[in-house]
Order: C-alpha cells, then structure tokens, then sequence
C-alpha cells in the first residue's frame, strides 16, 4: 500500500472532523444560545460537511480495501465522520497501525 493513500485519508479525516465539530457548534448557536446569523452558519458548514464526507467515505474505504480491514473496522472507520471529534482519534489510531505496515512493504534504498 502506499502512503499516498493514508495521507489523503488523514487529510479527509481531519477536514471532516473540524467540519463535524464546526457544525455542532453552529447547531448548539441556532437552537440553544439563538443567535442571529447561526442559521447561515450551520447551512453553509452543513453543506460543506455533507459533501466533503461522501469525499471522506471514498477515501477510507478505499484505504480499508488495500489495508485488507474486516467489515466492522471498515464501518467504524466510515462512521467517525459522523461523530463530533471521534474522526482524529480513529485517524491517530489508524495512522499508528498503517504506518509500521507500510514501512515494512517500502523497498530499502540500498547505498553505494
């Protein structure tokens, strides 16, 4: 696998959390504190979200396909994006695991 792969997924997983965490937010400013301007807020960030996790799925299933996950990892993966914060602690765990894989399938550079 290569590491193109992990990193447009980190990528993802982070664009996705902050969009997620920005969009709790919104939410809590429209409905809770009632705050003018909330609504634009939360269409436009839940607009933006929406889109960029259909991207996110993409990316991790892909990523779950080369890595050769079970089903339930997959899912839980393709899940964090759903849940406010959860998509940086799957993406570090994920990152861990991935990272001494690939390391191993890298090819030596050997010097002359």
């Amino acid at each position: 696998m290569k590491k193109s792969v992990l990193t447009r997924y980190r990528v993802m997983a982070y664009v996705t959390g902050v969009l997620l965490v920005l969009l709790t937010l919104a939410t809590i400013a429209k409905y809770v504190l009632h705050m003018n301007g909330a609504g634009d807020v939360t269409f436009a960030v839940g607009f933006a979200h929406g889109w960029l996790y259909v991207v996110y799925l993409v990316f991790a299933f892909d990523l779950g396909a080369k890595a050769k996950w079970p089903v339930g990892k997959q899912l839980w993966v393709l899940l964090a994006g759903t849940i406010p914060t959860a998509a940086f602690f799957v993406e570090r765990k994920v990152t861990q695991e991935l990272e001494s894989k690939i390391a191993e399938d890298s090819p030596v550079v050997a010097k002359a």
